[in-house]
């Protein structure tokens, strides 16, 4: 607990020093009125303990939403401009059995309120064109009689905009990118039944991929934050490339051949058509085989045949419709 103390003072040191993090503690208990101390065997390990003086709390509400509000009733409303995000929101909420609706900017949000205001929980998006997050979050309190919890999301760091978050009368903040967890942890500190639906993000018992692989290439980071949070709890191993070069690189590299590539098509530094056509003309008789699938938001006729003419096998479109994936990956994985 004394002052900082350098153990080593040369610039090419291996040992660090002490006292400084502790040190600190010590002080900051001290000024609470309390004690610190530590207790230590030499090949076990040490245990710290601290004491300090605080006031008595008030018992307080530990759920935010009505108790007649649960899993089977709960509505929740979904507002962003990504369409990736809307589809993952619809994808989550359809395997937790809840109603989720939907929209792709304020105003849409704002029209669809004023039909029907019967939400328990708002998910906004922070930066939205056009109206913001935060005006659609006071529309919500302006609009709504009932006791509802509005949730704002961001990749901004929270301390930038908790200052007019608050005043918008935003309660809960989630950071990017969203996972399914996180969304399950902001509705059970919402409800009062703290139940945790048992089979989240698996929309059936055959839906395991276990001992399967996949290389997924795109170059837009929260699309590959969204397909390895839906994919990852069915066992397969997600492997994620920025762009074709690297995609190329991962499969040349890879100790384990993968069994099935969703390879976009616009992107930075090599494009899905050449990586698709590198990887095909690879002397590994795996790269003849494995199946690619082309991911883009061109879904003409002649967007689809160059695609085939690269050598990818089908063909899915942006957004992705999950559903629509999890065929794909029953055809080429299950029946292998």
């Amino acid at each position: 607990f004394t002052s900082f103390e350098q153990a080593e003072a040369s610039t090419t040191r291996k040992y660090g020093g002490t006292g400084l993090g502790l040190a600190i503690s010590k002080h900051i208990v001290e000024l609470m009125d309390g004690t610190i101390w530590a207790e230590s065997t030499p090949g076990q390990g040490s245990k710290f303990s601290f004491t300090f003086l605080m006031k008595r709390g008030t018992c307080v509400k530990t759920h935010l939403l009505d108790d007649s509000i649960n899993w089977k009733n709960l509505r929740i409303f979904v507002v962003d401009d990504e369409p990736e995000i809307r589809e993952f929101f619809t994808v989550v909420s359809k395997n937790l059995g809840i109603f989720c609706a939907v929209a792709g900017s304020g105003e849409e949000a704002t029209e669809m309120l004023e039909a029907d205001d019967n939400y328990n929980i708002y998910f906004i998006d922070w930066k939205l064109p056009g109206m913001s997050g935060i005006e659609f979050a006071r529309k919500i309190h302006a609009k709504t009689r009932q006791n509802s919890i509005v949730a704002i999301f961001s990749s901004a760091d929270w301390n930038m905009i908790e200052e007019e978050a608050r005043d918008a009368g935003i309660d809960m903040f989630l950071p990017k990118p969203l996972f399914p967890s996180v969304i399950i942890d902001v509705i059970n500190t919402c409800l009062s039944s703290k139940v945790k639906p048992e089979n989240v993000c698996n929309t059936a018992a055959d839906d395991d991929f276990s001992g399967f692989s996949m290389l997924l290439v795109d170059d837009v980071e929260i699309n590959r934050e969204i397909v390895l949070s839906i994919l990852e709890p069915m066992g397969l191993l997600v492997v994620c490339a920025e762009n074709g070069a690297q995609a190329v690189r991962l499969f040349k590299d890879a100790q384990k051949p993968f069994d099935v590539i969703f390879m976009d098509i616009q992107m930075p530094e090599m494009d899905g058509y050449e990586a698709t056509r590198r990887i095909r003309a690879l002397k590994s008789p795996h790269a003849k085989i494995i199946p690619i699938i082309a991911m883009t938001a061109n879904v003409f006729r002649e967007d689809i045949e160059k695609s085939l003419a690269s050598g990818m096998n089908g063909h899915i479109g942006k957004p992705v419709d999950f559903n629509e994936m999890m065929q794909i990956l029953k055809k080429y994985l299950v029946t292998k």
